[in-house]
């Protein structure tokens, strides 16, 4: 008999929906009581396999830390329901994978395949791309200031900015930016029924599924032909480092390449989009906010900081336990699943004085937006770096901005954010 503390089925219900992350109030105030009532809480849903809801910035922490106790690779890395689940594996041979990242992978392969990249996305060598992302920032900001003084500013300007930066240093030609960004947000979107590839609520999931699976195909057979380009003519660009690596002596194999293309190419622009659009939204939200920034821009920084808390684009992943393990007064079990949830550590009220106001002098601000632990995002430098450099160059000549229209929030339960921000605006 478990004596496990148990989810009520209408707060499991909404950690599940995508529905609940398209409604910020909605959220915020469903997991504000699930961390003050269910701070460790398991969850019992016919659909679902059972998973513990982690929803405090401590337990987050803590299971993060341990990477040999807590696996990402064991069972599905993100919330799947049972039937895709063994969908999948029936496909796959019997991995809970469509695709393996760094984000699928544990010890001793997680470090290996990190390794091959690392050193592009450290500070260092971050700071020689500094002119070129300069550059990128202001036509940019140029574009804006030609718009007339409106725009959506997501859908004309913070997509395509950091989609520009990454595209650039994998080494996609501008010409198939389109292409890429339509194969992003059909991934991230794949719940979103203004997103998604079919265009519409999706009530089947094997639909949903074949979805997904149909743009990973789409990327395999993009990013194949990149591999075969690189290894005959090596370039300076990552998608170089990519194709040329080797796992212990032996080139990295076809599946495991693309799939770090994939990552690469989406988490490598989408989440700092989420971000840089959530930062303008807390500005025009806190015209003091607004008014603090620009008269010293040394506050950049946090505006950076504070806008990827508020955001938190990536909304979970899910680990599984090797062994018993005591946390919070509970007994997770080996082979138990979990829920890690950055938008709930991210409000939690233990570490985030005043968590639901957009403070940019926020300090600390120990958000868990890049994970933490040996899968702390590795191009968190270079989305830090990118947002500091665009709000560098916009708010020099910005002088007002309101909002011109509704925003709202897509409906996603994996990666999301804002999927329009119709602004108003005077630049010099």
């Amino acid at each position: 008999m478990s004596h496990d503390p148990i989810l009520p089925d209408d707060l499991a219900r909404a950690v599940v929906s995508p529905k609940t992350y398209a409604d910020q109030s909605y959220m915020d105030a469903t997991f504000a009581r699930i961390r003050a009532d269910y701070p460790l809480a398991k969850t019992q849903m016919d659909d679902f396999a059972p998973f513990w809801f982690v929803s405090k910035h401590a337990d987050i922490l803590e299971i993060s830390r341990q990477n040999e106790l807590f696996l990402s690779g064991e069972l599905p890395t993100t919330l799947t329901t049972k039937t895709v689940d063994a969908k999948v594996r029936k496909q796959t041979g019997g991995s809970p994978h469509l695709i393996r990242t760094l984000v699928q992978m544990d010890a001793p392969d997680h470090p290996k395949y990190r390794m091959m990249t690392q050193a592009w996305f450290m500070p260092q060598n971050l700071r020689k791309l500094e002119d070129q992302i300069r550059k990128i920032a202001r036509m940019y900001v140029d574009r804006m200031a030609d718009m007339g003084g409106q725009c959506d500013f997501l859908n004309d300007i913070a997509l395509y900015f950091p989609l520009r930066v990454i595209m650039e240093i994998l080494g996609v030609p501008e010409v198939d930016e389109p292409r890429m960004l339509k194969l992003t947000q059909e991934l991230f979107g794949a719940q979103d029924p203004e997103m998604n590839r079919s265009g519409g609520e999706l009530q089947d999931e094997q639909k949903a599924l074949a979805d997904i699976q149909a743009v990973l195909m789409d990327f395999f057979m993009y990013f194949n032909q990149i591999t075969e380009a690189r290894r005959a003519n090596p370039t300076e660009d990552v998608a170089t480092v990519i194709a040329n690596a080797k796992l212990d002596g032996e080139p990295i194999g076809a599946f495991e390449a693309v799939s770090y293309y994939t990552i690469v190419a989406t988490a490598g622009h989408d989440t700092t989009s989420s971000s840089t659009a959530a930062g303008m939204y807390g500005l025009i939200a806190n015209p003091e906010q607004f008014a603090l920034v620009k008269k010293d821009p040394s506050l950049i920084a946090g505006l950076v900081d504070e806008s990827i808390r508020w955001a938190t684009p990536v909304r979970h992943f899910m680990r599984s336990a090797t062994a018993d393990y005591q946390l919070r007064g509970q007994t997770i079990r080996k082979g138990d699943w979990l829920m890690l949830s950055y938008p709930s550590g991210n409000r939690d009220e233990e570490v985030f004085d005043d968590p639901y106001a957009f403070r940019i002098d926020r300090s600390p601000n120990k958000h868990l937006a890049f994970g933490y632990g040996a899968h702390l995002c590795l191009g968190q430098h270079l989305a830090k770096l990118e947002m500091r450099i665009f709000w560098e160059e916009l708010l020099a000549r910005l002088k007002s901005v309101e909002f011109a229209g509704e925003p709202k929030l897509s409906e996603a339960n994996f990666v999301g954010g804002l999927k329009n921000l119709p602004i108003r605006y005077v630049m010099d």
